[in-house]
């Protein structure tokens, strides 16, 4: 009981194309992993192929004890952990509930990098994404929710009907 107090959720960054093997090896080691996956229909030449892609390229998160950080480590594929503010950034709970919600719903999702202007900060009252809090902002001349994941150096960006959402 007292361990599971004391685990947080780390971002990890991976080798390049490495996140599904660096995922299922920890899985074996019995670490708790997550890696969120979204299908993004590609096109080659000569044909078209939905496939499953990590959404932070790169990128998963542990959820771990800090005595499980060497072991994270020593995993194949596992580069190291990300810091924030000279400490090994975690992740608060609410924001991998955030993005397992947006992934559980079939909502068109777009992650950058770019720094978005902070803007009103809202909560959806309705529809599949009820309770997601996060910023409205106007970008590329449509109306999308902005959650930033301020540890990881990334943004989700969600389309959002003015109508689902309120002010906080």
């Amino acid at each position: 009981m007292l361990k599971e107090a004391s685990s947080k959720w780390y971002p990890v960054y991976t080798r390049s194309r490495s996140e599904k093997q660096a995922f299922e090896l920890l899985q074996k080691k019995g670490i708790e992993a997550y890696l969120p996956l979204q299908k993004t229909l590609k096109q080659w030449s000569d044909r078209k192929k939905w496939i499953t892609e990590p959404l932070f390229k790169s990128y998963l998160f542990v959820h771990i004890t800090q005595k499980q950080q060497t072991e994270v480590l020593m995993t194949k594929g596992i580069v190291r952990f990300l810091y924030h503010s000279g400490k090994i950034a975690n992740m608060p709970d609410q924001q991998i509930d955030e993005i397992q919600l947006l992934l559980a719903n079939d909502v068109e999702l777009e992650v950058t990098s770019e720094h978005i202007s902070p803007g009103e900060k809202i909560i959806i009252k309705a529809g599949p994404l009820i309770g997601l809090t996060g910023e409205m902002v106007s970008y590329r001349s449509q109306k999308q929710l902005v959650i930033r994941l301020e540890n990881l150096g990334q943004t989700i960006l969600v389309n959002a009907a003015a109508a689902l959402v309120d002010r906080l």
